[in-house]
């Protein structure tokens, strides 16, 4: 089956488009950057806010130690200092750094068994956020962007995939951050990236430019650099516009980004960290009309060295980010339609280096899901004693992404339709989800 982009000719679809745009000019009397205002319209705010599959993934960069979160082997050499606790699962334990997840596991999927190839950050960032390997020259969309594509709303003034990274380095990823995310799909669905002060600045219009003349010139730009696309056939100018699209919702929802107008209590359960806080955002983003949140810190995981004290910090914060994010999904009755993915590129070895960190390790490690079409409470796959070796129910990129995609009612082996070039489905070879994790 080939897949094309949506271009929906039904009544409905253009009944809400005009009613979008109705909503649009009847807010402008509002402030463009008053997200109040906007939303003051109901037909803009039931169109913006309608309900969906959504995704949020905490992208843990640098990879986390398998054996201190998900997979702990106590009573072995390569266990390390922190222990095995049981969970409210029979028979299931996890790290001792892990408490609250501990005690909503019947609510999380863990793969214990993921087998992946690439060894190297970069590599291993590219398949595990794509999907595949690559298959140059062609770039394969970023899994925020088939998702924004699949599910999201172009004329919402939300963006649909959005990037909360507050550290501009991060060594591999910083370099991957550089390329093209949104692959063949275009830059439309490409991520708006926001972090650090955890708010977008320079939004504001001047005040010295009225309302009626700012929109007057935004048409005139428009139909200018529309017609040049539609003459020259310009991909470059249709990403400029897809750009100058997205800056107009920006401004209508810069509140979104601002995390000092959330409730103080909130930010004080998530915890004071970046990754905590963007986390808090993430839901806050979902809440409103966003369709794909990846919170990303740099590459924190990464510990070559001092691996157990620098575990020791970070997988409590992620113990209490995922509980938090996922109690309160379920809280707000939206844990059923949001998927929520907590993983690295790969997993870290067995053994410590002589520097006592822990090394990549793309053979045997573990990752979590949660909501949005997962059955909770499940365990798949697992180790061998040791954890050197998957010993049942290898899992591959592949099979991962089928899983993602089915969980979120997308078809996973559908076909880009892409003239001229290769035949691409989202996930190669019919590689069939993995049954056991879906509802």
């Amino acid at each position: 089956m080939k897949h094309t982009h949506k271009t929906c000719g039904s009544p409905e679809h253009l009944l809400h488009r005009r009613l979008f745009l109705q909503g649009t000019m009847a807010a402008s009397a509002a402030s463009v950057a008053s997200f109040n205002g906007l939303f003051s319209v109901p037909a803009l705010a039931d169109e913006t806010k309608r309900r969906g599959k959504k995704c949020i993934l905490l992208w843990l960069c640098g990879a986390p130690s398998q054996f201190e979160t998900w997979d702990p082997k106590p009573g072995t050499p390569f266990s390390g200092p922190f222990g095995a606790i049981p969970t409210n699962l029979p028979g299931v334990q996890i790290s001792s750094l892990m408490p609250k997840c501990a005690g909503i596991m019947d609510k999380l999927a863990v793969i214990r068994s993921m087998s992946t190839e690439p060894g190297e950050h970069f590599q291993g960032i590219d398949v595990l956020t794509r999907g595949d390997k690559p298959r140059q020259p062609f770039v394969r969309p970023i899994l925020g962007s088939v998702v924004a594509e699949q599910l999201g709303h172009l004329d919402s003034p939300v963006p649909q995939f959005i990037l909360l990274d507050p550290c501009p380095e991060g060594n591999e990823f910083k370099g991957f951050k550089a390329g093209n995310w949104a692959g063949w799909l275009g830059a439309q669905y490409g991520p708006v990236r926001a972090g650090g002060e955890y708010s977008i600045p320079n939004l504001n219009k001047l005040d010295t430019i009225s309302d009626i003349d700012h929109q007057d010139r935004e048409a005139l730009r428009s139909f200018f650099s529309k017609k040049y696309e539609n003459d020259r056939r310009s991909q470059a100018a249709g990403s400029l516009n897809a750009a100058f699209d997205r800056v107009k919702g920006l401004m209508s929802c810069a509140p979104l980004f601002d995390l000092n107008s959330l409730p103080e209590a909130d930010r004080q359960r998530y915890g004071a960290g970046a990754f905590a806080q963007h986390a808090l955002q993430a839901r806050h983003l979902i809440e409103n009309g966003s369709t794909f949140v990846m919170v990303a810190n740099g590459m924190p995981w990464d510990n070559h060295v001092f691996q157990h004290e620098m575990h020791q910090m970070l997988v409590p914060e992620l113990d209490n980010v995922l509980y938090q994010l996922v109690t309160d999904l379920e809280d707000r009755g939206m844990l059923e339609d949001t998927l929520v993915i907590a993983m690295g590129e790969f997993g870290r070895s067995p053994w410590l280096n002589a520097a006592r960190g822990r090394d990549h390790y793309p053979k045997a490690w573990s990752m979590a899901l949660a909501g949005g079409g997962i059955r909770g409470g499940v365990v798949h796959g697992a180790t061998d004693p040791l954890g050197h070796e998957v010993a049942e129910d290898a899992v591959d990129n592949r099979q991962l992404f089928a899983t993602i995609f089915a969980a979120l009612g997308i078809d996973p082996h559908e076909e880009y339709d892409l003239p001229d070039l290769p035949t691409f489905s989202r996930v190669e070879d019919g590689v069939a989800p993995i049954e056991q994790l879906l509802v």
